[in-house]
């Protein structure tokens, strides 16, 4: 559908007109205030002639392209409507050292942990559709890379942007939790979910994952802790191969206990189909309501009357010009 976003833009299209039907200025006087008009070329003793009737039609018709182009012409496409439902997720991401551990098999080939975590992490951040998304990166400390935002190309950016060491080498899980805490307290009406994916334990940070958890309580935050890593991995020493637990290290019952003390749930990932399957069942959650909303999409084409606009301004300006070089004395050889 066509329309004008600025009609009221369209009064400006007589003032042409009634500047003609000022009162000319008596001579001797000096005008406090000097009105733009035609002169005589246009209007004058040279009317009668075809180029100076011409130049009269071309000077209406850049003013009406003109404005017509203040008027923001468009064009309104048809209505799309935007998700009523949807969820509100923060993301929190384990940067710490120990991230580095290559025990994770991805399309065949051995990765570390977060490389696997992208992975699957990726696909799931594009499944959300509808969804506020934020991203949280911790280690020795916890930040906040993306509000809640609907723009999951640039959640996604983000977390494939992130490196091991990026905040440091530790882990802080519970500063993780604490500055989703801080996030949500924004949001009146949020489901409140947090989901945290760590491959240790809480070695460092302002907050305890004790102190956290009441925090969480305290505010009715979901959240859903995610243990990474295999159970056991071949390692390489001075006397041969042997088996090793890379997740010995991976506090499962304080993840266990903050998760369920918030009406969460605890998962473990040792391998990606593992963490494939929690996220399916985080898939499940349930949505907040939202008010339901419809958009148009606009076209903007004020730019086509303003270009033909600018267009007959420039030649309205060059014709006396081009006049003037016709008329100049030629040099006798």
């Amino acid at each position: 559908m066509f329309e004008f976003a600025w009609l009221w833009a369209l009064l400006a299209l007589p003032l042409p007109f009634l500047f003609r039907l000022l009162p000319e200025r008596h001579k001797g006087q000096s005008a406090a205030l000097r009105v733009p008009h035609l002169d005589a070329s246009f209007v004058g003793t040279s009317r009668k002639t075809g180029s100076s009737r011409s130049r009269l039609v071309m000077a209406t018709l850049a003013w009406l392209c003109l404005v017509l182009a203040a008027a923001r012409p468009q064009w309104l496409g048809e209505p799309v409507n935007v998700p009523a439902e949807g969820r509100d997720l923060m993301i929190a991401v384990d940067l710490s050292g120990s991230m580095k551990v290559e025990d994770m098999q991805v399309n065949g080939r051995t990765v570390d942990r977060l490389v696997m975590i992208k992975h699957v992490l990726g696909e799931f951040i594009q499944r959300r559709v509808g969804d506020r998304l934020g991203l949280i990166l911790f280690a020795d400390t916890a930040y906040l890379q993306a509000p809640l935002t609907y723009d999951r190309e640039t959640v996604h950016q983000l977390l494939d942007e992130a490196v091991i060491g990026l905040v440091g080498e530790q882990t802080a899980i519970g500063d993780a939790v604490g500055l989703a805490v801080k996030r949500f307290e924004a949001r009146k009406e949020s489901n409140r979910v947090l989901i945290l994916l760590t491959d240790g334990q809480n070695t460092a940070g302002n907050i305890t994952p004790r102190q956290a958890n009441d925090l969480a309580i305290q505010h009715n935050i979901t959240v859903y802790t995610i243990g990474v890593g295999a159970d056991s991995m071949l390692v390489q020493s001075f006397f041969g191969t042997r088996q090793v637990n890379p997740s010995q290290e991976l506090d499962e019952n304080m993840l266990t206990e903050l998760a369920q003390s918030t009406g969460g749930q605890y998962f473990r990932a040792r391998d990606t189909q593992g963490l494939e399957a929690i996220y399916a069942r985080l898939d499940e959650l349930e949505p907040v309501a939202r008010e339901s909303r419809q958009m148009r999409p606009q076209t903007a084409l004020f730019h086509y009357p303003l270009a033909l606009g600018l267009a007959l301004t420039v030649l309205l300006s060059l014709s006396p010009v081009g006049r003037w070089l016709m008329n100049l004395p030629r040099r006798s050889a």
